[in-house]
């Protein structure tokens, strides 16, 4: 029987921001949403990049693994879960070798047909790092394309499944940064017991370029970047929200 293919735009050794310790990064292609900060566009098309076998990737991974001290891989994207069975095949693989495994997506596929192919990967999955673009569904589907419903129930899976979860949510001045969602996306994340960790993460502007490349209208033009200030307050205020909805389950 064949090893199955990925479709990989690129992969990166030793990765400091894509879950615990030093990481192994692979980026696959193929992204259903159209975040409009998105400085991937370049990752969204399907089946585009290398094909590769996971064999390939983890021969790959050897060549760095003396170095990933308290690390492992990473699958991020685009949205990695477009290409659920891979990631089944690459996670179940790299699970047999004791590596520590991550999944970086936005759960916007976990709906219909595609949840059981998910919830296989789950299993070969040790930590999920979660981007919640917006709390509301309104406002969620102007900036990606998407509602949140999915990600929603997504989230709430993890943990039931005591599955470790980092939030990253993306601050843009003006989009993603009044109190109101702020506190309503603390209150909604504390009802994820396996929660450890959240992310602000500042707007910034490093991968405008690519849409002049990809002749892609860039649709936050004029929206200046988020300061690290300005991503402490917004966390800060996240904080409020978890505490929030915690005490109001135990009142």
């Amino acid at each position: 029987m064949s090893e199955a293919l990925g479709w990989v735009h690129s992969t990166e050794s030793l990765g400091t921001v894509d879950g615990p310790g030093l990481r192994f990064v692979v980026f696959l292609s193929g992204c259903p949403m159209r975040c409009a900060y998105c400085h991937n566009p370049d990752t969204w098309k399907e089946h585009s990049g290398t094909p590769m076998t996971v064999t390939e990737i983890l021969d790959k991974y050897s060549d760095v693994q003396e170095f990933m001290h308290g690390g492992g891989i990473t699958c991020t994207g685009g949205e990695p879960l477009m290409q659920a069975q891979f990631v089944y095949e690459l996670f179940k693989a790299a699970k047999e070798k004791g590596i520590h495994t991550c999944l970086d997506t936005s759960g916007v596929t976990y709906e219909g047909e595609g949840k059981e192919q998910i919830e296989r990967v789950l299993d070969y999955t040790d930590l999920v790092m979660l981007d919640i673009k917006h709390i509301n569904s309104d406002k969620h589907k102007w900036l990606t394309g998407h509602e949140n419903h999915a990600i929603k129930e997504f989230a709430l899976r993890l943990g039931e499944r005591k599955i470790d979860v980092w939030i990253r949510h993306v601050l843009v001045p003006g989009i993603t940064d009044d109190e109101g969602s702020l506190t309503e996306l603390g209150e909604f994340i504390s009802n994820i017991p396996s929660l450890k960790a959240i992310d602000v993460l500042p707007y910034h502007t490093m991968g405008v370029s690519k849409y002049d490349e990809l002749n892609i209208d860039y649709r936050l033009k004029g929206v200046a970047p988020a300061t690290k200030e300005q991503a402490i307050k917004a966390r800060d205020t996240i904080y409020k929200g978890l505490k929030s909805g915690i005490a109001k389950r135990l009142s």
